[in-house]
């Protein structure tokens, strides 16, 4: 009998699994702030490599760039670092522990900094050849021209350098923070070494040289425009720094350091004796990059790593120009041809109309926008108030001056004059705390009343007081701005600021400085919006009264232009007003921590990055307010909560209908319609460019020539 395969039993059929729904990650809520540092760094990045731009302003444009990641890595990443070595574990906003970050940071950075080089090598210096400025390496001059160089170095180089090797005997040298050094290997001359010095050279050792910081970078081979660099002329020297030795190649290599300084101030006795000694503590800070030269050896970078504490992580190995903002002495070069055209100054037809400053604003406000508008209406006004005899006081508050500040020099002037001159200078302004310090003992020195503000808190607001007699009564005259009291960036910043004499204005401008001098517990202000005290109570009123007027079907709108967006309830106050239908405009220059264009989050709220010739700068808050009127205001304070919990800010509603007029449509609304510059943020982080269509619009240029009419 034939057996058969056994037949399957029958199974029961099922029905298919119903596929379970795929659930998106949840989209964190904000964007890193350190990413959108990065972001804002490509945006500039992007500027420098604008064909339409001339050669030297994308020269620039690659030097800010430059100098953006040294403070990045300064400040920001030394502040992860720190994070790291004490294990905190608090991880950030976008779900990121420190650690993570760092990564994140740095595989965002790398090709940046190729494409950076890059561009550099291949698009301007080319570009720079073609106009007959050239750096040339040394091996490759004449030799005249390499007997000029080397006369050069024996008389103003060769003095100045101090080698310093490496051994037993001699520990691995301190390197300062942001200073270019040569690396290279010295051995024994074996053929020369005199006999009684044998035992001190008998293997190969590893030295640096420090570059003077004193001596140009780029030093001039003939006619000006030719150029060696500093570097390749004291490595063609350095067997005078060696004598009978045998002298290495040499490779370039630069270390970045932590920078930022934290004083206990209720500990500290002096402020200024006490931030001199963090100044110079600072230079001995833990290092946080060490850039070198692609070419230079493993030997050597492991050498260099180990005696300087950083492993492969923090080593980026530049292939091209080390330390690009070097470059900038070109740009000092009588090239007009290769530059931006300069810009006209515009001087307010108000001010112009009347020699006497003061009899114009008792009858109107003024509105200054730098750097179209001159500065030396600033300058002029505060000269004004020096030497007019019914001023009888002048209140400043300075954060950062510029050196050889014409607005010093006529607070001195008024001193001398005998009126009472009172100066808050911010010693605590990063990067310019010695500048201040100088200033604040010059002033002190002509008998100017110095004082440096409220402890634990910076003061970062604009604003000048000048009190006059006028009759019976003494007037008050404001000039408040988003902008230092600098000549110099107001030439490279756009800046808004206001000159005014109204009484309430005049009142609180009093009751401030009261509170900055004298500790006073000023909690009311009429007029001004001032951090800590009122500012974000104030702002987060101002959005909630848009989001009501959105939800009664009332028209509502905001747009904020400011420099950066990170504080964490704002930003959750302007999601809720998207939700209640608000349209939201933000225009943010740097880091955007808010994510826009969420369906259910942020779907009503745009958020755009301007980035062109000038340096964005200007603060101006605007708010629909339909019952009553819509509200402007401009002022100091950046939306991060450093600025409104733990800095002095002023922000200045305007009361002119004309001049909110201007700021509305013509100011907000070119930003608003620029396709040049601008740049749009998407949910997803990234950046894309505006369409310029068939009608291209530059904010910036708009404003070239052009007067404010108010």
């Amino acid at each position: 009998m034939v057996q058969t395969p056994a037949m399957p039993a029958k199974r029961k059929l099922r029905k298919p699994a119903t596929p379970k729904p795929v659930i998106p990650e949840p989209i964190p809520r904000l964007f890193n702030r350190e990413v959108s540092w990065l972001e804002f760094d490509r945006r500039v990045l992007e500027e420098a490599m604008d064909e339409n731009l001339p050669v030297l302003e994308r020269l620039k444009f690659l030097s800010i760039f430059s100098s953006n990641l040294d403070e990045f890595f300064m400040i920001r990443v030394s502040g992860i670092k720190e994070q790291v070595e004490e294990g905190v574990g608090e991880l950030s906003p976008d779900g990121l522990s420190p650690t993570e970050q760092l990564k994140q940071l740095r595989n965002r950075l790398r090709p940046m900094l190729l494409k950076q080089a890059d561009y550099l090598a291949d698009v301007v210096f080319p570009s720079l050849e073609k106009a007959g400025i050239t750096i040339e390496a040394y091996k490759f001059l004449n030799a005249k021209e390499k007997k000029k160089l080397d006369k050069f170095f024996r008389d103003n180089i060769f003095p100045i350098l101090t080698p310093q090797s490496v051994d037993s005997s001699h520990p691995f040298p301190y390197i300062s923070n942001l200073s270019l050094n040569l690396g290279l290997f010295i051995e024994p001359n074996r053929t020369v070494t005199q006999k009684n010095l044998k035992h001190l050279f008998r293997q190969k050792r590893f030295a640096r040289i420090k570059l003077p910081p004193t001596v140009p970078r780029l030093i001039p081979i003939v006619d000006g425009k030719r150029f060696a660099l500093l570097e390749e002329v004291i490595a063609a020297n350095a067997h005078h720094l060696f004598p009978n030795m045998k002298v290495s190649e040499g490779f370039l290599f630069r270390v970045t350091r932590d920078a930022d300084i934290e004083i206990r101030e209720d500990e500290a006795g002096d402020l200024m004796r006490t931030l001199e000694t963090e100044l110079q503590r600072r230079r001995f800070r833990f290092p946080v990059r060490l850039e070198v030269d692609a070419k230079m050896p493993d030997k050597m970078l492991k050498l260099l790593g180990t005696g300087i504490g950083l492993g492969d992580d923090d080593i980026y190995k530049i292939d091209g120009f080390l330390d690009i903002s070097d470059l900038m002495q070109l740009y000092s070069l009588d090239q007009p041809a290769l530059k931006d055209k300069p810009i006209p100054l515009v001087h307010p037809a108000a001010l112009l109309e009347k020699k006497n400053i003061f009899e114009t604003l008792k009858k109107q406000d003024v509105l200054l926008h730098h750097p179209y508008t001159a500065f030396s209406a600033v300058t002029d006004f505060i000269a004004q108030a020096a030497e007019d005899p019914r001023v009888q006081a002048i209140k400043i508050c300075l954060y950062r001056t510029g050196k050889d500040s014409p607005i010093v020099r006529s607070l001195i002037r008024a001193s001398q004059m005998g009126k009472q001159v009172t100066a808050l200078v911010e010693l605590k302004a990063r990067f310019d705390e010695e500048n201040n310090i100088e200033w604040a003992r010059r002033l002190e020195n002509e008998g100017v009343h110095v004082v440096y503000g409220i402890s634990s808190l910076k003061t970062h607001s604009k604003v000048l007081l000048v009190i006059r007699r006028e009759g019976d009564r003494l007037a008050r005259y404001v000039h408040i701005a988003t902008g230092n009291y600098n000549p110099s960036t107001a030439r490279q910043y756009t800046d808004i600021g206001l000159l005014t004499s109204d009484e309430a204005i005049g009142d609180d401008a009093t009751s401030l400085f009261n509170f900055l001098t004298g500790y006073s517990q000023q909690t009311d202000y009429e007029r001004l919006l001032v951090a800590p005290v009122n500012l974000r109570e104030r702002l987060v009123d101002l959005i909630r009264r848009e989001s009501a007027n959105a939800s009664a079907e009332k028209p509502a709108k905001i747009i904020i232009k400011t420099n950066s967006l990170t504080d964490g309830d704002l930003i959750e106050e302007l999601y809720a007003a998207s939700a209640a239908g608000v349209q939201v405009e933000l225009i943010i220059r740097g880091v955007c921590a808010l994510r826009p264009g969420v369906a259910g989050l942020s779907e009503n709220i745009r958020v755009r990055s301007v980035v062109g010739r000038f340096l964005e700068h200007s603060r101006i808050f605007y708010f629909a307010n339909a019952d009553e009127g819509e509200e402007i205001y401009i002022g100091s304070a950046d939306w991060m909560q450093r600025n409104l919990d733990r800095r002095v800010e002023v922000v200045v509603p305007i009361l002119d209908p004309d001049i909110r007029e201007y700021l509305r449509d013509e100011i907000l609304g070119s930003y608003l319609r620029d396709t040049v510059n601008a740049r749009v943020l998407k949910a997803d982080g990234t950046y894309q460019k505006v369409p310029s269509g068939s009608a291209p619009f530059d904010a910036q240029l708009y404003f070239v020539g052009t007067d404010i009419g108010a």
